[in-house]
């Protein structure tokens, strides 16, 4: 005598759900990475770029340290 429950289960399958699509995942942690690596790369330069070098040509240098230094 087969006792086995006679109840099935029934997945409702989800084309929009990443888990059961391979390429879907790939193509959705591609781009995942890519703009967050973008973003990543694009705030580095902006920083850099507020942090810039200001030239000041005002600034009083001993002439012994030029590039042709003048001794006395």
């Amino acid at each position: 005598m087969d006792t086995h429950n006679n109840y099935q289960e029934h997945e409702i399958e989800n084309n929009a759900d990443i888990e059961y699509s391979k390429p879907s995942k790939s193509r959705f942690l591609f781009l995942l990475f890519f703009f967050g690596f973008f973003i990543f790369a694009w705030s580095g330069c902006y920083k850099l770029s507020q942090f810039s070098f200001k030239n000041n040509e005002d600034i009083k240098v001993p002439e012994s340290t030029l590039y042709e230094p003048k001794y006395k």
